[in-house]
């Protein structure tokens, strides 16, 4: 794999309780989620950019757009052949994609990740990896008795996630 460096948005702790919750009916039901990725830096978060290097940003006009009122809608499911990625969708709102387009444009060109660039992001909270596709329905139906369609959220920060050395900064 190639190392990467990711922009994530990170959410206050109400918010990213609310999403851990969800982690954990999908993990009490016998099910992948990401409640059993362990490491520390596994939080709830959402991805705005990926790119092989990325220098030094400057925060001020990134955290200007913070704190982030967002709304966490229904499930979305990525992938193809036998194993499906589960996520929250985030609902766009004119400041989330205002955000997304500064956040590209301060990082400036860079071999950004294709998914990530602005016209082909799809905002999202991933819930659970290599669901496999006969557990896809078993899934969504936990979800669902567990979890409200909408839930209102609040973005706070913004973090740097290094996958070389594993590692996360803040940003804003």
């Amino acid at each position: 794999m190639t190392d990467l460096v990711s922009l994530e948005i990170v959410f206050d702790d109400e918010t990213d309780a609310a999403i851990r919750a969800e982690w954990d009916a999908l993990a009490a039901a016998g099910l992948p989620s990401q409640a059993r990725h362990t490491g520390e830096t596994n939080r709830p978060h959402i991805t705005m950019l990926v790119r092989p290097e990325l220098g030094a940003l400057e925060a001020g006009p990134l955290s200007a757009a913070l704190p982030l009122e967002l709304r966490l809608g229904a499930p979305l499911l990525f992938g193809v052949g036998r194993s499906r990625v589960i996520a929250r969708s985030v609902v766009p709102s004119s400041r989330l994609l205002a955000l997304h387009e500064r956040v590209h444009a301060q990082a400036g060109p860079g071999g950004d990740v294709d998914h990530t660039r602005p016209g082909n992001w799809t905002p999202h909270v991933t819930l659970a990896r290599r669901v496999a596709l006969d557990r896809v329905g078993e899934a969504l139906q936990v979800w669902a008795e567990s979890s409200p369609v909408e839930v209102p959220a609040r973005a706070v920060a913004i973090r740097r996630w290094e996958t070389a050395t594993r590692t996360v900064s803040a940003v804003a």
